[in-house]
């Protein structure tokens, strides 16, 4: 280390070396993404890539998945403690344990070390969101009461040796599973992702050596901890609280409370949870690592979008989440819904922070990963097939512009899984996937609309499971703002008897049924009375806002042949309603 210390940091190399390293996490993802099979992960991109030095320091991260900031600094530096051997060459251990520094099962991690010249330098690692990994329901998704019932447990173990695939411990995985083509395939992927990533890493160290490159490397994180630290001076200190719920944790009706304190200092950010609900014998229960990431990324949001999420960055984040608790449980706790608390959690952060920093945060969003998960045996092939994906909804309205809507909320950066590809691939046909009508929190500026999807099912029975949230109360409003419409799940829903289903719940499904999805739009912003009428116009126009909905909520008058906003009935109506 004494050599290396002597080298003297040139700025234009700092830049150079600081690049590379995450261009090379960022080609592990667009090798991950080109190669995998499932449409989760070449489509939908559930996947993140990372960088440690020897000492596991976090040092760069290609940016893919938010939700996946804490999951990469705590799985894999526990793993590679915890498997406790040294790692040769071509070596590639795996592991996808909740509870050393993991989150839910479906999400596996593969870790490589990189040699340079015999000496062992640091480690590439991805996770990626497996389509199935066996347990009591198809996709690993389920009302599920311990985890041991929501699929094969990884510890961390040895999946190539050398450069060959142990094939005892990869036959012995893929046994568990399900969809073991799409599986396999995806396995592959991220083997070859690390090995994109170790030998792009090399090439940089040929060629300004490890010696100095180590210099950067510490370097890199000095300085994103002094970015980070004079972000953070920038924002207001003090002590923010607030608290929120989710509706149901599948198996009875009382909802799960979340109560946050959120202190900003000199020193940091500190994260206090203390008071939130004890785990539970239901799917709503998040690992540490689960609920890191949402700290994380709250305060990621905060700070200038040019600061890498690397060791440095965390260093100023302090969590204080009891061990036991829906943000830190313990064995033998189902955590197969953990995202869904994850992401609600980030929501009342923003919460917290909203009296402080009301034009940098949003209200309510949907704030759930909204699962869905199916599987059956595919009529046409023969084969059992799985899916997965997530669905958007509405996302809050800020100070100054509207929610988007039907999207992916707060650290979730899932993308859309076409319906040319779904319906190509599975033996499913999407009928409607368009927005909800009037599902918008009111506002000076509006929430954005939730999303209808609807599957139906076709020539064979197939098992499905709804693991959301949001039907129960939509997401709130802010100063003055209205809440979002809640989300509701329903079975044949243009049917004759149309069945409503629960955010949680596991059940058959016929030939022909229909499941239909409308998601919860987000919360307004400000008083819906002092919304431009040219804006609720355009939004009745193009059928997001009924013209019953445009006069109730925000005492706006069309005129009745058109959409031209009647502005002296508008005037008289928001005074009476303003009264």
């Amino acid at each position: 280390m004494a050599e290396a210390q002597a080298v003297r940091v040139d700025p234009v190399l700092f830049e150079v070396i600081r690049n590379a390293l995450v261009e090379s996490t960022e080609e592990m993802g667009v090798t991950l993404r080109r190669s995998a099979y499932s449409t989760n992960i070449k489509t939908r991109a559930d996947f993140s890539c990372v960088f440690f030095d020897g000492l596991l320091r976090s040092v760069a991260q290609g940016f893919a998945q938010p939700t996946h900031l804490g999951s990469m600094v705590e799985i894999v530096p526990r793993v590679v403690r915890a498997y406790g051997r040294e790692l040769g060459p071509g070596d590639v251990i795996v592991s996808n344990h909740p509870f050393l520094g993991g989150v839910h099962l479906n999400d596996i991690t593969v870790i490589s070390p990189v040699h340079h010249q015999d000496e062992l330098i640091g480690y590439v690692a991805n996770l990626a969101h497996h389509v199935d990994v066996g347990g009591g329901a198809p996709a690993s998704v389920g009302a599920f009461r311990e985890v041991f019932q929501e699929g094969v447990i990884i510890p961390p173990v040895r999946v190539v040796a050398g450069g060959e695939v142990v094939d005892d411990v990869f036959r012995l995985i893929l046994e568990q599973i399900r969809s073991k083509r799409e599986t396999a395939g995806d396995f592959r992927a991220q083997l070859a992702a690390n090995h994109i990533g170790a030998t792009r890493l090399s090439r940089l160290l040929d060629r300004y050596g490890w010696s100095t490159v180590r210099v950067y490397i510490d370097e890199l994180l000095s300085y994103t901890e002094r970015r980070t630290r004079a972000a953070i001076a920038q924002l207001p200190q003090g002590v923010y609280e607030a608290e929120g719920t989710l509706d149901t944790d599948g198996f009875t009706d009382a909802p799960v409370r979340l109560v946050v304190s959120v202190a900003i200092t000199n020193d940091g950010v500190s994260f206090d949870l203390t008071g939130s609900d004890a785990q539970r014998r239901a799917p709503v229960n998040s690992t540490y690592a689960q609920t890191l990431s949402a700290c994380a990324y709250a305060l990621k949001c905060l700070v200038d979008p040019d600061i890498q999420p690397n060791d440095g960055f965390y260093r100023l984040i302090d969590l204080v989440a009891p061990e036991g608790s829906v943000v830190h449980a313990r064995m033998p706790a189902p955590v197969v819904g953990g995202f869904e608390t994850q992401t609600r959690l980030t929501d009342v952060i923003f919460k917290a922070l909203a009296p402080a920093l009301p034009d940098a945060v949003p209200a309510g969003t949907k704030a759930m990963q909204c699962h869905a998960g199916f599987g059956g045996i595919d009529p046409e092939s023969g084969e059992y097939y799985c899916f997965l994906e997530t669905l958007g909804g509405g996302y809050g309205a800020r100070s100054r512009s509207d929610g988007p809507d039907a999207v992916q909320a707060h650290g979730q950066n899932t993308e859309n899984a076409p319906v040319e590809e779904t319906e190509r691939n599975y033996p499913v046909r999407i009928l409607k996937y368009e927005l909800v009508e009037d599902s918008e929190g009111p506002g000076q500026f509006r929430g954005g609309l939730g999303l209808r999807r609807d599957y139906e099912f076709v020539e064979h029975e197939a098992t499905f499971t709804i693991l959301a949230d949001r039907d129960k109360e939509g997401p709130w409003g802010l100063f003055g703002g209205q809440s979002g419409s809640p989300a509701r799940y329903i079975l044949n829903p243009d049917g004759n008897s149309p069945e409503r289903l629960s955010s949680k719940c596991t059940f058959d499904v016929r030939p022909g049924s229909v499941v239909s999805y409308q998601t919860c739009g987000g919360g307004g912003y400000g008083d819906p009375f002092k919304r431009d009428p040219e804006l609720v116009a355009r939004d009745v126009r193009s059928g997001k806002v009924s013209r019953a909905r445009a006069r109730d909520a925000y005492g706006v008058v069309l005129m009745p042949s058109s959409f031209e906003v009647d502005a002296s009935a508008t005037a008289e109506l928001r005074s009476a309603l303003g009264e």
